[in-house]
């Protein structure tokens, strides 16, 4: 890295120009990932994901609080399944009619957009949203957990306009699951019994929600103070190849360097043996684009051909494996960086 990029970072965000500020943080990143410092390089794409990015609270706010941190706008949800998309749309429902609902479990496999949900829930009903910090909830000192669940709570109640809030307690099972490593069960169940008779005592203005990978350990008494369980693990693979594409339709749109194929696209991640969740996906294609090379835009489809496809690397240097994975000629082009008159060539002589 060098002194010119911290520059321009300094310059395009004292700009406010977002988009010039992510494309050369996305340019220091593959300059660490290309001297081997991809821990790093990682690093800085996750800060730059929509999913990982908070503000501190305001100086000026009227509302601090050691256990809740306000959490930024969402600008892009991941794309749902019919199925989930209808429940959503009947939480916004509840919400925005007052229909008595306010408590709300979003449980399901990592990656599968529980959290970004929530963000885009608040987004689209205007509520500032407030995230839980468990590390501070939490404490090991005994009866000490119980104890800042109250105060928790009790800051909640205090918003001023509980009805522009919502509260998210993600990855709630966290609250329980740390406790176990004391070996006092007792402790556990205290801090369980206190965040029971807190949610029952929760204002009704308030929004909360939850979210959590480990549903079937949930204690059936706190299952039930949720007005609504949405089961987020109801993809098929129809629905995340649809995901991918609409994925790969925003990054193209980011990235304007890159070669907009969305077929071949499309073909590469129909080999991916098994789709990984919506998270996973995201990530799959943001790091294919990100790194690849700005002077060749069909960089990004061999990377993710590589990627995705068991043994790529030995594929791409076998033109008749390409093809019986049912790529056309041009495809293989794409793919290899061989002219389509060499390819067809080499397919014709191991025809013979």
């Amino acid at each position: 890295m060098k002194k010119r990029d911290v520059l321009n970072l300094i310059r395009y965000h004292s700009e406010h120009n977002d988009a010039a500020f992510r494309e050369e943080a996305y340019s220091i990143a593959k300059d660490f990932d290309s001297t081997g410092d991809g821990k790093l390089a990682e690093y800085i794409l996750a800060l730059l994901s929509d999913a990982n990015t908070f503000v501190p609270q305001s100086e000026t706010s009227d509302f601090s609080s050691d256990f809740l941190s306000k959490e930024t706008v969402a600008q892009h949800a991941l794309p749902l399944p019919n199925a989930i998309m209808q429940d959503i749309q009947g939480v916004l429902n509840a919400i925005g009619h007052n229909a008595g609902l306010h408590t709300f479990l979003f449980q399901g496999p990592a990656g599968t957009g529980k959290t970004e949900t929530v963000r885009q829930i608040t987004s689209i009903m205007k509520r500032d949203l407030y995230v839980v910090n468990f590390s501070t909830v939490i404490d090991s000192k005994l009866g000490q957990t119980a104890k800042n669940i109250v105060k928790l709570f009790s800051e909640m109640n205090s918003f001023t306009q509980p009805d522009g809030v919502a509260v998210l307690f993600d990855e709630i099972d966290a609250l329980a699951m740390d406790r176990m490593d004391s070996h006092d069960i007792r402790e556990m169940g205290r801090a369980t019994s206190t965040l029971i008779k807190e949610l029952d005592r929760m204002s009704e203005r308030l929004v909360l929600f939850a979210t959590t990978n480990l549903f079937q350990a949930f204690d059936p008494a706190l299952l039930r103070r949720f007005d609504a369980v949405i089961d987020f693990g109801r993809y098929s693979r129809e629905d995340l190849l649809d995901i991918a594409d609409s994925i790969m339709h925003d990054y193209a749109e980011q990235f304007h360097f890159i070669g907009r194929n969305m077929r071949l696209f499309h073909k590469i991640m129909t080999k991916m043996p098994q789709l990984p969740y919506p998270g996973d996906l995201k990530n799959i294609i943001r790091m294919a684009v990100a790194f690849s090379k700005p002077d060749d835009e069909y960089d990004y489809l061999r990377r993710l051909y590589t990627s995705v496809v068991p043994d790529g690397d030995q594929a791409l240097d076998d033109t008749r494996k390409l093809r019986s994975q049912g790529f056309t000629v041009r495809e293989i082009e794409i793919l290899t960086g061989i002219s389509r008159s060499t390819v067809s060539r080499e397919l014709k002589e191991t025809s013979k």
